[in-house]
């Protein structure tokens, strides 16, 4: 095999030998790298091959000098990233509200971890990323001390596996490695985070003055820097008497697009709630639109095509104010409409005249009209030609707001950030329809309270999924805070209920879903080997029964139902129920696209009677054929027959 010196030795004699056509098919597979590869974009556009070898997976030395962000641990990240998790996450109806119906996901866990995990199942469907994390502060977040063992070192910090030194500590800026510790939690995770956003997805961050510059430039080499949307400034205190000089009042949203080309332009300032009617004919029946004046006082100029007379159902005729009418020529002062003349007769057809109490229009008497002109406009036209976009420094959505959203909700957090924030943007990103919005610094839960309140406000259907440490807390009414997350969700759909207007009954007859259900990350469900075991036969023999009774005793099915279809690429809402064939407890998931028996004493007729369901994909226990060799091979011979995949656990 050849090495990357080498390779990329051959690389360049080749582009020396192309012709012009060739050149291009070059260029464009070199794009087609970057594309893949952001991270290992050069100065003009070039590959930087150190940083591929390093994406890779091989060991480099990121001390030569480059343009870039380096620090202590980045060679280290990449490890991190590659290293496959030997977790799985469990099933919890118990702390679940409609467990078995709801697509909205809450996950207990290190947030490397379950990212790592939900990479096959989530892989290029999340719409919207918002992340809260620690601004480096000093004290503001726990980091893992060994990197290599983050699932172990959960574990231990959980209480899940025995302490032996291990643990997540704060970092303070008394130590060497301030910035570099903060770099090394944030890369792995914006990193896995990236592969789970669409084509079309955005990721805000929000962020301090501290690591904004860190942020931005570890955002160019991870998602690209042509893809960087910009860095909005948020008011997050109206005043402040804190600091040395500059009393701080904001804080930042770096934002970034997975892909700029297919990302659409964000709307901004566009109140959905005033397209409150809805088209009853026509080719755009069923949209929204709301009535705008043809005259607005604000229009100056003395265009004589914009000021002309309108004819009113009851035979009378309206116009702006003015000293002059037409015929005559407008002067400086005289009122004209939006539209010309030309254009309000090919847009008959979005021109409504209403009776009105008060008309700011006069009729041929000069005197106050009783009618007034409006134009249809259209949400979705809104929308299309992206012709309001938001302002970069957002003003409206301070902390106090989350502060008093959780003083309504009776539940105690610092600094929450409000769920206003988060519904403002994903109304400018666009996230509609059943779009999956990810927060894996979820926090409080502000995210899946601006998804719910957002869902009610237009009957959409747009999902969660949040991801939270199960920090301690040290209370005793919420232990963590992912237990805290869960609560104010829980207390947020009581709200809403309490709110009801009759408005929550979607088009099929179906409700809002304000459900959740939770996971909680833990070891695999099927014991791993020990490669650090003594080299002795009675261990070595204790270890081989694991190819026999290789599960965990202390495991449900549930537990394993799930962990096998997150690792075959069924997202984490995926609806299973039980049935029975046979005698047998069968788990239908998918709508019956994948069965899961998990019984240990199979027989033909069982099997027989999954085929016939004709399932795509069907796992079974290898325990349950009790070494019967014949009837596994009937039972490939019964599934291949069918065109359905087996698979044995």
């Amino acid at each position: 095999m050849r090495t990357m010196d080498t390779m990329e030795t051959a690389h360049k004699n080749e582009i020396a030998k192309l012709d012009g056509t060739s050149l291009d098919i070059a260029a464009q597979k070199r794009r087609d790298l970057l594309e893949l590869f952001p991270e290992i974009r050069a100065e003009g556009d070039r590959v930087d091959f150190e940083r591929l070898r390093a994406s890779l997976g091989e060991s480099v030395d990121f001390a030569k000098e480059r343009y870039g962000l380096n620090w202590p641990g980045k060679g280290q990240c990449f490890k991190v990233i590659q290293m496959p998790s030997m977790g799985t996450l469990r099933p919890c109806p118990e702390k679940s509200v409609n467990f078995h119906q709801t697509e909205n996901v809450i996950i207990e866990g290190d947030n490397l971890e379950a990212l790592k995990l939900l990479q096959k199942s989530y892989l290029g469907k999340v719409k919207m990323i918002y992340i809260d994390p620690p601004y480096n502060t000093g004290n503001d977040f726990i980091y893992p001390d060994n990197y290599s063992e983050s699932l172990q070192t959960y574990l231990q910090y959980t209480g899940q596996s025995d302490d032996d030194g291990k643990r997540f500590g704060t970092n303070s800026d008394t130590e060497g490695r301030f910035h570099s510790k903060w770099l090394n939690m944030m890369y792995p995770r914006l990193y896995l985070g990236r592969n789970l956003l669409r084509e079309d997805g955005v990721i805000f961050i929000s962020i301090g003055e501290t690591e904004l510059a860190n942020l931005t430039l570890l955002c160019d080499s991870i998602f690209g820097e042509e893809n960087r949307l910009g860095i909005a400034c948020r008011v997050a205190k109206k005043s402040n008497n804190k600091g040395d000089h500059w009393a701080p009042n904001f804080d930042y949203i770096v934002t970034y697009a997975r892909d700029k080309s297919c990302c659409p332009p964000f709307l901004g300032g566009v109140n959905v709630k005033a397209y409150d009617q809805v088209e009853s004919d026509g080719p755009r029946k069923g949209e929204r639109y709301q009535l705008v004046r043809l005259y607005m006082s604000t229009i100056e100029n003395q265009n004589p095509e914009q000021r002309f007379w309108i004819d009113c159902p009851d035979g009378s005729r309206v116009i702006p104010p003015g000293s002059t009418f037409p015929p005559e020529r407008p002067r400086l002062g005289d009122g004209i409409w939006r539209w010309t003349r030309t254009k309000f007769e090919a847009e008959r057809d979005r021109i409504v005249i209403k009776e009105v109490r008060s008309s700011n229009l006069v009729n041929e008497n000069r005197q106050p009209a009783r009618w007034n002109v409006f134009t249809k406009t259209y949400l979705n036209d809104v929308i299309e030609n992206a012709t309001s976009k938001p302002n970069n420094l957002i003003e409206e959505h301070i902390n106090q707001i989350g502060s008093h959203e959780m003083t309504a909700l009776d539940i105690p957090f610092d600094y929450p950030k409000p769920s206003t924030l988060i519904k403002f943007l994903c109304e400018i990103c666009h996230v509609q329809g059943d779009d999956i919005v990810l927060d894996f610094f979820a926090g409080s839960g502000s995210t899946a309270d601006a998804v719910l309140s957002y869902n009610r406000e237009d009957n959409g259907r747009r999902r969660f999924v949040l991801i939270q440490l199960p920090e301690p807390t040290g209370r005793s009414d919420y232990p963590t805070i992912a237990d805290l997350c869960e609560e104010r969700v829980r207390r947020v759909n009581k709200r809403l209920d309490s709110a009801s207007d009759g408005k929550l009954k979607l088009q099929d007859g179906e409700e809002n879903d304000r459900g959740f259900r939770v996971f909680k990350l833990a070891q695999s469900n099927v014991k791993e080997w020990d490669s650090s075991m003594e080299h002795n036969q009675k261990v070595l023999a204790e270890q081989l029964k694991l190819g026999v009774d290789h599960l965990r005793d202390d495991r449900s099915e549930l537990d394993i139902v799930y962990e096998v279809l997150l690792k075959s690429g069924y997202p984490l809402s995926t609806k299973v129920t039980e049935e029975s064939i046979e005698g047998k407890r069968i788990y239908s998931a998918a709508d019956g696209a994948f069965l899961i028996c998990l019984d240990r004493n199979l027989s033909l007729g069982i099997l027989r009677a999954i085929a016939a369901r004709k399932p795509e994909r069907v796992l079974l226990l290898d325990q349950g054929f009790a070494g019967n060799d014949q009837l596994k091979a009937n039972a490939v011979q019964t599934f291949t027959a069918k065109n359905i995949v087996l698979r044995t656990l």
